[in-house]
């Protein structure tokens, strides 16, 4: 994977998590098609409607799955589906080096956050488990905010809690909600392609 990387004396990194820092997608997914089921879907999750909603935090992840298909769903019960099928799974989850070696170097001299749309306690739970929890002082979850990605405030407020400027952050993301929510914060971003990393 290469990473384009812009020149730039950054004061502070932002970093999605899932599909960024851990290879975690594909464990999504299956959750996600696994919950979805339980909620009355008779097909199988579309991989393509599930990769355009990366980074939307979960509550509303379900909503629009559901709309897509037509049907009224408990969203509670749906999210909590959802994560209890992940934190099964979430042992065996893979870094994705190239990236996680980025915020190893810049670690040494910047501040870095994570921006994530997941809830505070499963995102928490991913850097403990993955063993990154101790790069990451600073932690934003869609539960810290009222509008998740592709709005900017999980990139502002993470900016604001590095006590660095907006503007001088850089952002590393894989999906395009989390993008446009960079673009919309006016931080230059990276992009994970994170459906490229080899088996």
């Amino acid at each position: 994977m290469k990473l384009d990387i812009p020149a730039g004396d950054f004061a502070g990194y932002i970093f999605d998590l899932d599909g960024t820092l851990i290879d975690s997608m594909p464990i999504h997914y299956v959750a996600w098609d696994a919950a979805m089921r339980r909620a009355g879907l008779r097909e199988k999750l579309s991989e393509e409607l599930f990769y355009s909603l990366g980074g939307v935090p979960t509550r509303r992840v379900a909503e629009l799955i559901g709309q897509h298909y037509g049907l009224t769903v408990d969203v509670e019960q749906v999210f909590h589906e959802k994560e209890a099928f992940f934190t099964e799974k979430l042992a065996g989850v893979r870094l994705i080096e190239p990236v996680v070696a980025v915020a190893r170097e810049v670690a040494k001299t910047r501040p870095l956050a994570i921006a994530s749309g997941g809830p505070r306690e499963i995102v928490e739970r991913s850097l403990a488990v993955s063993g990154l929890a101790a790069l990451f002082p600073v932690v934003v979850s869609a539960d810290d905010v009222v509008h998740g990605k592709p709005s900017p405030d999980m990139f502002l407020l993470a900016a604001k809690r590095m006590g660095v400027p907006a503007d001088r952050c850089l952002v590393f993301e894989d999906a395009e909600p989390g993008m446009r929510a960079a673009e919309a914060a006016g931080m230059p971003w990276v992009r994970v392609d994170s459906r490229k990393i080899k088996g």
